[in-house]
């Protein structure tokens, strides 16, 4: 029988600081928009059996939004049977910044506090963050946050970025879909905010353009499946504090992990990544 790379024998574990802490959190997490949508206990087994898979594989963060259906109470009731709220990076999100919005999710997640609090789809650029970081403050999340899931959006989530310093910013990013490589990247290093990548397999269109294909030779030191490979191309780039590829499927979310394990492309091989990308 072959032996395994190194790398995949390997137990350290990939993690990246909280700029604005120094916290060390797992670079692979979990994104459940579109994934538990309706409450029935089908989705309720989904959901505790790729909750086991993260943490069993080293994950924590867990990233989800009062507006993605019935997914903040499916998690709430499995975190709770569970008892894993304290094995958790909770993260999850606000359209407005709203008291009666912000009690649904404490009611539907089952938990008061939150560990990340995020402002979403900003799409003002004088977004003010005050009642945010007032909520921070009195205790009902660690940190806060804001994402944007439209690029006609970038722009205003730039400017919020920079003049509201939040802890974290949560944009879409993959190997085909390199647009917040010009901006948002730079910008969030510059306000020391952490970054999360959102669609990190551009809505599965790699998957569908890789289908049938082998993951290169050239990459076979630093990736045993598409989904790492796609995966290690964000958190090749320092500037990346977690990817957060959504799925329902244990053996996805334990392939998924695989991404914190082994070596990074280095940027020769990124710019092959690239390359190869632009040929699909």
């Amino acid at each position: 029988m072959l032996a395994l790379p190194a790398f995949a024998q390997s137990s350290a574990l990939l993690t990246r600081p909280i700029p604005s802490s120094g916290e060390q959190l797992p670079a692979v997490g979990l994104g459940t928009a579109q994934i538990f949508d309706v409450n029935d206990e089908a989705t309720r087994q989904k959901a505790a059996a790729v909750l086991q898979a993260l943490i069993a594989g080293g994950g924590r963060l867990l990233d989800t939004s009062s507006v993605y259906g019935d997914a903040e109470a499916v998690l709430g009731e499995t975190i709770a049977a569970g008892g894993l709220r304290q094995k958790l990076f909770v993260a999850t999100k606000l359209e407005a910044p709203d008291a009666a919005e912000l009690k649904r999710s404490q009611a539907r997640l089952q938990m008061q506090s939150f560990d990340l609090l995020q402002f979403h789809n900003v799409r003002d650029p004088q977004q003010s963050l005050a009642q945010f970081k007032e909520w921070k403050a009195q205790g009902v999340c660690r940190y806060i946050g804001i994402t944007s899931t439209r690029y006609a959006d970038f722009a205003a989530l730039e400017a919020v970025l920079l003049r509201e310093r939040p802890d974290f910013v949560q944009f879409d990013y993959s190997l085909d879909d390199r647009e917040a490589e010009k901006r948002l990247l730079p910008a969030a290093a510059e306000a020391r905010a952490a970054v999360l990548t959102a669609l990190p397999f551009g809505r599965a269109r790699l998957f569908r353009a890789v289908k049938g294909k082998g993951v290169p030779d050239w990459a076979s030191g630093f990736a045993q499946s598409w989904a790492q490979f796609f995966l290690k191309y964000l958190l090749s780039d320092p500037r990346v504090t977690a990817v957060i590829p959504g799925t329902a499927d244990p053996a996805h979310m334990t392939d998924n992990l695989g991404a914190m394990r082994g070596p990074l492309p280095d940027p020769e091989q990124r710019k092959q990544m690239v390359a190869f990308a632009d040929t699909l």
